[in-house]
């Protein structure tokens, strides 16, 4: 399934993307805020997005691919995590190339997968999870309608620094 908006194209994540990942997930700036630190071996990254892939196949999880429509330019990718069919929901996730960061990409793509998650996934209840300190997502979030939940102490253990996180979430 094909996702368009004003801007951007949302592609379901392959195995060919791999190497348009790879800019970003490697940037230790953009994954500042991710439960993982940046990736230096693209082979690892296509390892990633190879599992993202068997993900999709097992109906566990879905990604899609950010792209500026005019050029296809590669932004970044959108993600539904842990699909709860028999409760109807799910994780939303997105990850934007810095280059991609203020321009409302982020708050797009993810309006359209919400959208998409209401009228034909039948999902009504969304989640989503930042890293405290992440001023950006959780304005995305925000944007979206999504509400602050709660408070996870030392939910993430990155590198050996447990981090806490906010729950956000949205009924549709």
């Amino acid at each position: 399934m094909i996702l368009e908006t004003e801007r951007l194209s949302l592609t379901p994540l392959t195995l060919e993307d791999a190497p348009l990942v790879y800019p970003f997930m490697s940037d230790p700036e953009v994954m500042a805020h991710w439960d993982r630190a940046a990736i230096e071996d693209p082979d690892e990254v296509a390892a990633a997005v190879a599992s993202q892939v068997a993900e999709m196949e097992e109906r566990r999880a879905m990604y899609w691919g950010i792209r500026l429509t005019k050029t296809g330019r590669f932004l970044g990718y959108c993600e539904l995590l842990d699909l709860d069919w028999r409760h109807h929901r799910c994780e939303l996730g997105f990850i934007v190339a810095r280059e991609g960061w203020g321009r409302g990409y982020a708050t797009e793509a993810a309006a359209a997968l919400l959208a998409y998650c209401a009228s034909t996934l039948g999902l009504k209840r969304m989640i989503a999870r930042t890293h405290v300190g992440d001023g950006r997502a959780e304005k995305v979030l925000q944007k979206l309608g999504f509400e602050q939940e709660g408070y996870l102490k030392g939910h993430v253990d990155r590198d050996g620094e447990r981090r806490d996180c906010r729950i956000f979430g949205l009924l549709f």
